[in-house]
């Protein structure tokens, strides 16, 4: 079976769920990185691609509580951050002349903001660096405030956009699977909700990235169901820049008694 894997693979031939459900169960290490290494070379060849960015965390206040975060706090909590926007102004400028490509938004999703305040964080970013790119809010994020302006996902990443938006991160995707999701993250935007505000940014010449949340309580097929459903929208947008995988950690959340996957899963 692992040869009939191996063999598309060297084909160019694409694998199925049930071929990745298989390397998941089977392939060790040594044979999963010859893989994974032909695909990297015959797509990237010798090349390797990297940003220089810094990060801003608008607030850790969030309306939701999955039970695998360990950052949320409500509204109110002692604990919890709300950054003006005189204080994202001034991180933005102490990176001003610092040869900065991008920065990187993502926060809490907040019960008072709204999308044009979400608009007012991107405007004071681009004010003090206005050539940088400014790749900002995960689809939990957005899925939240475009719903809350009464409007269509593309609509709502159109008038982002219009005020400076370049690309979105992939965070939120967790696992899609709908058994899953109602157990780890049940009170948040579905799989089906995230991969429909990432295809709206797409046609609105927004790309993206693609996360997976991994190593709690979804099997590998769960994992493999997830890389198909991003595989098949960037067959249809084109617009994902890169897939990233998350590890769960078990520190400060609801899940943590399940402890965490060792290093060779990681890898």
């Amino acid at each position: 079976p692992l040869a009939h894997v191996s063999e598309k693979v060297f084909k160019g031939e694409r694998i199925s769920v049930d071929d990745a459900v298989l390397l998941y169960e089977t392939a060790d290490l040594g044979y999963l990185s010859i893989l994974a290494n032909y695909i990297r070379d015959s797509k990237n060849g010798d090349h390797i691609y990297f940003n220089k960015n810094f990060h801003v965390e608008p607030t850790n206040t969030c309306i939701y509580n999955c039970k695998f975060c360990s950052y949320h706090k409500i509204a109110g909590d002692p604990e919890s951050w709300e950054m003006s926007l005189n204080e994202i102004t001034e991180l933005s400028e102490s990176y001003q002349n610092k040869d900065i490509t991008e920065v990187h938004v993502v926060g809490g999703v907040h019960p008072k903001w709204d999308i044009n305040y979400y608009g007012k964080i991107i405007q004071s970013i681009k004010n003090a660096l206005p050539n940088v790119h400014v790749k900002a809010y995960s689809a939990i994020e957005l899925e939240y405030v475009i719903q809350k302006a009464n409007l269509t996902h593309r609509e709502g990443m159109r008038k982002l956009k219009e005020f400076g938006l370049n690309s979105i991160p992939g965070g939120g995707a967790e696992i899609f699977d709908p058994q899953v999701r109602e157990k780890i993250c049940s009170d948040k935007a579905t799989g089906k909700q995230w991969l429909d505000v990432h295809e709206a940014a797409h046609l609105e010449g927004i790309p993206s990235n693609a996360t997976m949340l991994y190593g709690h309580i979804e099997s590998y097929k769960h994992r493999a169901q997830h890389m198909e459903a991003i595989r098949n929208l960037q067959d249809k947008t084109g617009g994902f820049n890169c897939f990233i995988p998350l590890k769960f950690r078990a520190q400060n959340n609801k899940l943590g008694y399940l402890g965490e996957v060792g290093t060779v899963e990681d890898l």
